[in-house]
């Protein structure tokens, strides 16, 4: 069973890769996501600085960032490298999303400083809800997102009905998924192609975009984190495969 990964061409896709080897299915490794830092520092006074991913956290210690006050972090994967990193954590939401951080936070961000540390693609719901509940919030680019030239084997093994899941791990990996099977004139065939896979999702904002542009989804793991996606991917396709094809 063919089962598609999208995570970046580093460690994370070789951990991803071994994971899902351990689990008994063949990986197909598709990275969706190249990542060009821009050299910018979060600034080191504010009352809350929020790092939403373990690339940014990766970013900030290799320049020796030392921020004065608390430290927050979207998810366990980012609380857990700050944390490796040296960097004392003090938040993280209950709901790893942002959504979830702006409602964990709600009561303390009136008039303080927040600073966000994040890609050039970070969701608008973050700053905007911030600011809204009074938080003067500044933003930092730490890294900008592209899709590298090569992706796209997954949409063709999705066209030829060859993939057994696909595992999305953020709303680019759909749009970039999406973008190369469109290159490929395979748009449709694509989408068609994984109705008959398991798709997951990590959190909801993905699924939204999924099913926005017509993917269905299958499941959105409780833990926001890719071994929690690929176990359930992976329980999933083991039932199907144990109960047989429906009828």
């Amino acid at each position: 069973m063919k089962v598609a990964v999208f995570r970046p061409a580093d460690e994370r896709i070789e951990r991803a890769n071994d994971l899902l080897v351990s689990l008994g299915v063949e990986p197909v490794a598709d990275p969706m996501l190249a990542i060009d830092t821009t050299g910018a520092v979060p600034r080191t006074d504010a009352e809350y600085t929020i790092l939403t991913s373990k690339t940014g956290v990766e970013i900030v210690a290799d320049v020796g960032w030392e921020p004065e006050r608390k430290v927050c972090a979207i998810g366990t994967a980012t609380a857990d490298a700050l944390r490796a990193a040296g960097y004392q954590v003090d938040h993280v939401p209950g709901e790893f999303s942002s959504t979830g951080l702006v409602a964990h936070l709600a009561d303390e961000v009136p008039g303080a400083r927040v600073e966000v540390a994040r890609s050039d693609h970070g969701s608008a719901v973050l700053t905007d809800g911030l600011a809204e509940h009074g938080a003067y919030v500044h933003e930092t680019i730490l890294y900008e997102l592209a899709r590298p030239p090569e992706a796209g084997r997954s949409a063709e093994l999705a066209a030829d009905g060859d993939l057994a899941a696909a595992l999305f791990t953020s709303s680019l990996t759909v749009e970039h998924f999406l973008e190369a099977a469109t290159e490929r004139g395979l748009h449709e065939a694509a989408i068609d192609g994984l109705e008959s896979a398991v798709v997951g999702t990590i959190g909801e904002p993905t699924r939204a975009t999924a099913a926005a542009a017509g993917i269905g989804v299958d499941i959105v793991p409780a833990e926001a984190t890719f071994d929690a996606l690929a176990r359930t991917a992976v329980d999933l396709l083991d039932e199907t495969a144990a109960n047989g094809p429906e009828t």
